[in-house]
């Protein structure tokens, strides 16, 4: 932790965590209780960030922990087994249990789970809101009384009941009502449980995951018991398992569903109904297996027209030629001209062709950032809807086909905002093959935002057969790589398995909100980089080292691609930033210097090219060097061959 959490905790602090289902609002909560002073960093051997911080509660200073999202207390991904590891490893005093409320079925699970590790924990419902608007109610008094827990609500975003929270951390406590499986599981539990060794949880929660069949802790009993003591517990498992026709974890979660739907019957006063009314159908509608295909288009040929044509012609009109171009660039040229009177060089590092006003400037604010800006907004739009994980379902069949599945959509929709943080999300697939796969689609094939708005600001001038072979040779490139990676690597691939929210009105104070905070970091990350790149190109030009860099690489660009010299500059600056080299093709294609077939296959290589350097070196700290090196040696060639083939094959 950091100097100002050292100095407030000592050993003797309690400690408490945060536990739950994914996407139920915990990191609101932890951020309450914690205020601003909180270290997030990987778990000890894994990739996995876990979140600390302190909390001022009851007069007291407690060490918090925002433990990653889980499905089960059974590990079976990373962010499962590093939350598991932190109760098993670490003494926490008192757990938070966060659940949505209109998902209580899949909150009681886990419950069941910490009540049979024999730790002290409180209940909240969070997103009462979202099970009202449902028709759902839930008795908690009932549920505290039926679990003998504290129960609260809450409405976390809205800050609702989490005072409570506060005030009830420490009224947590073991619940004795502890579920009882059938005669067979609990006889071997007890005999496995005898011979296992002393944790910070329950030794009959231990007995229970070794009978489920729980991989992930091999190493800790290897090395709390003998070789001998291990084999017996397998034999006892192994004569348990050959009675079930089924796998005994399966068994196992089975007689926990039934005891959480008995709890069920006795709290839920009114069952989640059907919704009614327009937003239902839409809900309805985009899920469908053949209209959601019709739903999805039709929101992909709006958010088209909107970034593509208005954001990409009609404001960047305004922007470039009402303003930069008639008030901004003329009057600076006239005034740097006045007073670097003394230094053309000065002059030109500001005004010149490749200066920093009058190119990176003028790329940054006027070209780039009404397309970022409508993108922002489009895809702020189907966030907060709930249209997200509907696409996720929608293309599961297809992720199937590349080695992954539904969940990969939330990295690949991010990735359109930036490559480098949707390559550190790669993290919530399951196993280290998908992950991997994941890692190189997202470095391939898919374009950040502001190179996507380029992409779609020159596609909107371009006929509409250059639209349809854009998308398909993309599409079908990262298909074809995804597939033969899922042949070729060893591993396996996990399950799907993603929540369906309500599709909701999206809201103008959430849209706005989410807009600003990715256009201030569009502003802080990428326009100073913009001017990097440019001041690149400036000393380059200037010491005549970008003319020898052109008639090197016009073997490539000029004959093979058929593209004009200037581009070798795109696909150099590209590396610094993607965007910046597809927004040297929009200016270059502006300029009449490309034809439609040139733009398609500038196009095309732009959005198969490297990864930016910022990713690299994110693919790099993720996956380590040798993975590192085989992606980018593999898109490099590969991004060019395709593009070669399709210039090859347009101009047949």
């Amino acid at each position: 932790m950091d100097d100002k959490q050292t100095e407030v905790l000592s050993d003797k602090s309690p400690k408490v965590a945060l536990v739950g289902n994914p996407n139920v609002g915990k990191s609101v909560i932890f951020g309450f209780l914690t205020g601003r002073y909180v270290t997030v960093s990987n778990y000890p051997g894994t990739t996995v960030e876990v979140t600390r911080g302190v909390a001022d509660i009851e007069g007291q200073k407690v060490a918090l922990i925002d433990t990653p999202g889980v499905n089960s207390l059974v590990p079976m991904s990373e962010d499962e087994q590093v939350t598991r590891n932190i109760l098993l490893h670490e003494k926490v005093d008192s757990i938070v249990q966060v659940a949505d409320a209109k998902n209580l079925r899949r909150a009681l699970l886990i419950s069941v789970q910490l009540i049979e590790m024999g730790l002290p924990f409180l209940l909240t419902l969070n997103m009462e809101d979202e099970a009202a608007s449902l028709g759902m109610e839930i008795d908690k008094n009932k549920l505290s009384e039926i679990l003998q827990l504290p129960v609260t609500g809450a409405i976390a975003i809205q800050k609702k009941g989490l005072k409570e929270i506060r005030k009830k951390i420490f009224s947590s406590k073991v619940s004795p009502n502890q579920m009882r499986y059938s005669p067979d599981i609990e006889a071997v539990a007890d005999k496995i449980e005898k011979l296992l060794p002393t944790a910070p949880i329950s030794r009959r929660s231990l007995a229970l995951m070794v009978l489920s069949g729980d991989k992930s802790l091999f190493d800790w009993l290897h090395a709390k018991l003998s070789d001998e003591v291990i084999r017996q517990i397998d034999h006892i498992r192994g004569e348990l398992s050959g009675k079930f026709h089924e796998p005994l974890a399966y068994v196992i979660n089975k007689q926990r569903m039934k005891w959480v739907e008995s709890i069920l019957e006795k709290v839920v006063i009114k069952e989640a109904g059907a919704r009614s009314g327009l937003l239902a159908w839409i809900g309805s509608v985009s899920m469908h297996p053949v209209w959601g295909l019709f739903f999805m288009l039709a929101v992909l040929v709006i958010v088209y027209y909107f970034v593509g044509y208005f954001g990409a012609q009609t404001a960047v009109g305004w922007l470039e030629n009402g303003l930069f171009n008639t008030y901004i660039n003329p009057w600076a040229k006239t005034f740097f001209a006045k007073i670097f009177y003394f230094s053309p060089f000065l002059q030109d590092i500001i005004v010149g062709p490749y200066g920093v006003l009058t190119m990176a400037l003028t790329y940054s604010l006027a070209i780039i950032f009404p397309i970022v800006i409508t993108f922002f907004i489009a895809f702020s739009i189907m966030e907060d809807s709930g249209y997200l994980p509907r696409l996720a379902i929608m293309l599961n069949r297809i992720f199937r086909m590349m080695g992954l599945n539904g969940k990969a959509v939330v990295p690949m929709v991010l990735g359109l905002g930036c490559d480098t943080m949707a390559t550190m999300t790669a993290r919530i697939m399951d196993t280290k093959k998908e992950r991997i796969i994941l890692t190189l689609l997202l470095a391939l094939g898919v374009p950040c935002s502001a190179q996507l708005g380029i992409v779609l600001g020159m596609l909107g001038a371009l006929p509409l057969w250059a639209t349809f072979l854009w998308f398909g040779v993309v599409g079908g490139a990262l298909v074809l790589v995804g597939f033969l990676a899922s042949q070729i690597m060893p591993g396996q691939r996990s399950d799907f398995m993603m929540e369906i929210p309500p599709i909701r009105k999206p809201t103008g104070l959430n849209i706005l909100t989410k807009t600003f905070a990715r256009l201030e970091w569009y502003l802080i990350e990428v326009v100073p980089l913009f001017v990097v790149g440019t001041l690149v190109l400036f000393f380059l030009d200037r010491f005549k080292v970008l003319p020898v860099i052109q008639r090197a690489a016009a073997p490539l660009v000029v004959n093979f691609l058929h593209l004009p010299v200037e581009a070798t500059e795109a696909f150099l600056i590209g590396f610094l930033r993607r965007d910046y080299g597809a927004t040297h093709f929009f200016d270059l294609f502006r300029e009449g210097k490309l034809d439609a077939i040139q733009a398609i296959v500038s196009l095309i290589v732009m959005t198969l090219f490297v990864p930016c350097l910022a990713n690299t070196l994110m693919i790099l700290k993720e996956r380590g060097l040798k993975t590192m090196i085989a992606i980018v040696g593999f898109i490099y060639p590969f991004a060019f061959l395709v593009g070669g083939i399709i210039n090859w094959g347009l101009r047949l």
